[in-house]
């Protein structure tokens, strides 16, 4: 029997999630509420359309042209892809039967590492790990919890040399701080498994979705960072790593 997990959306031909053209699967479900978040509506644990990795999997195989022609593959991402491991393994474990290169698209809040995460990994050719802030009094401003977890899963991908691109946002007031910034550098600096890092310019193209469910979107007011700004960033972490795009 296939196994079956809550899906948000499916987007069939994703270019900024991983290399390549990618069929990036988007589960429900999210425990960190960010204040930037562009996916509003995948927060709730309940809901989404419930699918089996056989349905899934029926999609994504009439992509496979694409994905081999440009060396993509599938990204799992949400909400938070960790929040359902087994189904995110059992989409993995498939594809790999079928050839097809894997990423997971994860904040790193996993409360505990356990078989099953391992289980997951193992699986994955690659992690994009969203790091949100280095200090954790901003990184609870900024999601509501701590980033504790998140450190705690980087460094452990670290250990186990899992490829990654590490993935932080730009924000205005809240992640774009010198202090803060070296604090990331530093953390990354004897990573090894690092392969880069990708620095993406705060956006408001999720504030509809706030809207959209009568919420007052939290970052009202503030812009995309000038390209002053992201050089400055990029120029701070290119002392710790060589290889820092946006």
């Amino acid at each position: 029997m296939s196994l079956t997990g809550r899906v948000h959306s499916v987007e069939t031909c994703g270019t900024v999630d991983g290399p390549g053209i990618r069929f990036i699967i988007f589960l429900q479900g999210c425990l960190m509420r960010c204040k930037y978040c562009h996916n509003r509506d995948t927060w709730d644990t309940e809901a989404g359309k419930m699918m089996t990795v056989d349905e899934l999997m029926a999609e994504l195989v009439q992509y496979r042209h694409y994905m081999e022609a440009s060396g993509g593959g599938i990204t799992v991402s949400g909400g938070e892809a960790m929040l359902q491991p087994e189904f995110v393994k059992a989409i993995f474990t498939a594809c790999k039967m079928e050839g097809i290169h894997t990423c997971l698209d994860t904040n790193g809040f996993v409360r505990r590492i356990d078989e099953t995460v391992k289980g997951v990994l193992d699986v994955s050719d690659l992690v994009l790990l969203d790091i949100k802030q280095m200090d954790n009094e901003k990184h609870i401003d900024l999601t509501h919890v701590s980033n504790k977890y998140t450190l705690e899963f980087a460094a452990y991908l670290a250990q186990r040399n899992q490829p990654v691109y590490l993935r932080y946002v730009v924000l205005p007031s809240y992640t774009d701080a010198e202090k803060d910034v070296h604090a990331l550098g530093k953390f990354i600096a004897p990573m090894k498994n690092i392969e880069k890092v990708e620095l993406l310019p705060y956006h408001e193209l999720g504030k509809h979705k706030w809207t959209a469910m009568g919420e007052i979107y939290p970052l009202e007011g503030i812009s995309t960072p000038p390209r002053a700004t992201m050089e400055m960033v990029k120029n701070i972490l290119l002392q710790y790593h060589n290889n820092v795009i946006y």
